[in-house]
C-alpha cells in the first residue's frame, strides 16, 4: 500500500518488491486459513478463508495474470462476507458490508478484463471514485485502462467540430486530451448531472480545464514547429480559438455554479460556528468575474473576419448574459449598501437593477429560443428589486423623520461627569469584594476594570489679572534717580 501511494507510482524495482510482499501475504494467509480450520470455530474459519481468497485475488490482480482465477477468488470472498453480514451484532454486519462494497469494484474490473461484462472502458472511472482501501491497489490500473481506451478512440477522431467549423487534428496527444475533456463533460451535462453534488461538479470542472489546457499547449507547440504552410497554421489557430471558446463557456458555467452555492448560503442561518455565511459583496465579486468572462468570450468569438451564423448567435447570447449578470450585480451591490445603512445609495441601486432586469427581460422574450429558466429568474429579480426599493424608500423616510428627535434626545442626555448611563460598579470601586470583573470565558462581555476614556472632572481655574487702569495712571518721574554722563572740555563746544 505504501508503494502504491507514491506520487509517480512504483517503478520496476518497487513493483517487484510490492509483488513479493503480496506473495508472502498470500502464503501467510493460506497458513492462517489452515490453522483456523483446525483450531477455530466455523465463523473464524470462514473469515480466514475469505481473507485468504481476497489476498490471492489481489496478487493475481496486481500481476495482470489469470483474471478468471482472480475473479473466482473475489467472488468467493464476497459470498462469505455476504453470509457473515447476516448474523452477529450490528458492528460486525456493518464491517462485513463494507468489505463487500470494497470487493465489488474488483469483481467488475475482472469481468471487464475477461470480456464477460457490458461495462464500457470509459465507465470504469466511476469505480475509481469509490473510496476504500481495496481500491488503492488498482487505481493506477484504472487510469491506464482509461488512457488505453482514449488512445483507441483518438485513432478514429480526425476532426473537431465547433459552431459549424471543422478543424483537423493530427496530433495524437491533442486528440486524447480533447476526448478526456468530452468524457468529463458528459458527466456534467448528462442525465445524472442533477444528482451530482456541487462539490463534485467543481472537481469535474477542474479536470475539464486541465484537459483542455493540455490540448491547447499541444496545439501551440505544433504552431511553433509548423512549417511555412499558411493552411496548417490557419487550421491550428482556428482549433486553438475553438478550444479557448469552449474553455470560456465552461468557466462561465463554473462561476454560475459558484453563484448558486453562494446564493444558497446568503440568507442561511448559521448553526455551526465553522460554517461560512455568504455576504453580498462576495456575490458582487462573482458577478464581476462573470461579466469579464462573457466579455472575453464575446471578443474571442467576434475576432474572426468571416463569421458564421452560429458564431453570431453565440456573441448575441454572450451579450444577453452580460445584461443579466449586470442586473444581478447591481441588485447585490444594493444589498451591500443596505446592510451598511446607506438608504439613498441602496434605493438608487435597487431602482437601477429593476430597470436593467426589465430591459434584459424584454430582450430575452423577443428572442427566438427563449430560456424559460432565465426568464423566471429575471422576473423574480425584477419583483425583488421593486419590493426592496420600496422598503429602502420607507426606511429612509422613517430615519429622516426620527433624526431630529433622536438628536435632541442624545444632546439632552449629554453629561460632563460621564454619569449619563447607568452602569455597574467597576473593579477599582469594589476592591474589597471578591467578584470577577472580566466575566465568563464563553461570554462576550466588556471587562469592567476602569472607565476609558476617563470622565470629565472639575478643575480649579487660574486667577486672571485685568489691568484696565494702566493707561490712566500718572507715574512719578524717575529722572532724578538716573545716572548723569560727565562731559569733557572739547565736548562742550560741540554740544
Amino acid at each position: 500500500m505504501e508503494k502504491k501511494t507514491l506520487p509517480d507510482g512504483p517503478n520496476a524495482r518497487q513493483r517487484s518488491y510490492l509483488i513479493g510482499r503480496l506473495r508472502k501475504a498470500v502464503k501467510w494467509a493460506s497458513l492462517f486459513q489452515e490453522l483456523c480450520s483446525i483450531k477455530g470455530d466455523s465463523r473464524t474459519s470462514l473469515e480466514a478463508e475469505a481473507y485468504a481468497a481476497y489476498m490471492k485475488g489481489s496478487l493475481l490482480f496486481e500481476k495482470d495474470q489469470n483474471w478468471d482465477v482472480a475473479l473466482k477468488c473475489f467472488k468467493s470472498a464476497r459470498a462469505v462476507y455476504e453470509e457473515l453480514g447476516k448474523y452477529g451484532d450490528l458492528e460486525n454486519q456493518v464491517l462485513c458490508r463494507e468489505r463487500v462494497e470494497e470487493v465489488e469494484p474488483s469483481i467488475r474490473y475482472c469481468l471487464h478484463k475477461i470480456g464477460e461484462s457490458n461495462l464500457q472502458t470509459s465507465e470504469l472511472v466511476s469505480i475509481g471514485e469509490i473510496e476504500g482501501p481495496a481500491l488503492d491497489l488498482f487505481k493506477a490500473k484504472l487510469e491506464a485502462a482509461m488512457a488505453e481506451a482514449r488512445s483507441q478512440q483518438a485513432a478514429s477522431m480526425t476532426e473537431f467540430h465547433w459552431l459549424g467549423n471543422r478543424f483537423p487534428i493530427s496530433n495524437a496527444k491533442t486528440r486524447v486530451s480533447i476526448l478526456k475533456a468530452q468524457e468529463l463533460e458528459k458527466d456534467i451535462h448528462g442525465s445524472a448531472a442533477d444528482s451530482l453534488p456541487a462539490e463534485k461538479k467543481l472537481v469535474l470542472y477542474d479536470k475539464i480545464f486541465a484537459a483542455y489546457h493540455e490540448a491547447r499547449s499541444c496545439i501551440r507547440n505544433d504552431l511553433v514547429t509548423a512549417a511555412n504552410s499558411e493552411n496548417v497554421k490557419d487550421e491550428l489557430s482556428g482549433l486553438d480559438k475553438a478550444i479557448g471558446a469552449i474553455l470560456g463557456q465552461r468557466t462561465i458555467e463554473r462561476n454560475q455554479l459558484l453563484v448558486k452555492i453562494a446564493k444558497s448560503k446568503l440568507n442561511k442561518v448559521r448553526d455551526d460556528k465553522n460554517e461560512k455565511v455568504t455576504k453580498p459583496e462576495e456575490l458582487v465579486r462573482l458577478y464581476d468575474l462573470l461579466l469579464q468572462n462573457t466579455a472575453d468570450l464575446s471578443d474571442l468569438v467576434s475576432s474572426g473576419r468571416d463569421r458564421k451564423i452560429e458564431e453570431v448567435a453565440l456573441a448575441e447570447e454572450c451579450e444577453l448574459k452580460s445584461m443579466v449578470f449586470r442586473a444581478e450585480r447591481c441588485f447585490y451591490l444594493a444589498k451591500s449598501y443596505s446592510s451598511a445603512g446607506k438608504r439613498t445609495e441602496a434605493y438608487a441601486l435597487y431602482s437601477r437593477a429593476r430597470s436593467l432586469a426589465d430591459a434584459a427581460l424584454m430582450k430575452l422574450q423577443s428572442a427566438n429560443a427563449a430560456d424559460q429558466v432565465m426568464i423566471k429568474e429575471l422576473r423574480t429579480l425584477y419583483n425583488e428589486s421593486r419590493s426592496n426599493s420600496c422598503a429602502e424608500h420607507a426606511r429612509g423616510i422613517m430615519e429622516e423623520e426620527k433624526a431630529p428627535e433622536n438628536l435632541s434626545k442624545k444632546i439632552s442626555n449629554i453629561s460632563l461627569n460621564g454619569t449619563d448611563k447607568k452602569m455597574e460598579k467597576l473593579l477599582m470601586e469594589k476592591l474589597d469584594t471578591y467578584e470577577s470583573a472580566v466575566g465568563e470565558a464563553n461570554m462576550k462581555v466588556v471587562p469592567r476594570i476602569e472607565t476609558f476614556p476617563p470622565a470629565f472632572q472639575p478643575v480649579a481655574r487660574n486667577p486672571i489679572v485685568l489691568d484696565l487702569a494702566y493707561n490712566l495712571i500718572e507715574f512719578p518721574s524717575l529722572d532724578s534717580r538716573m545716572k548723569k554722563d560727565k562731559k569733557g572740555f572739547i565736548s562742550r563746544f560741540w554740544g
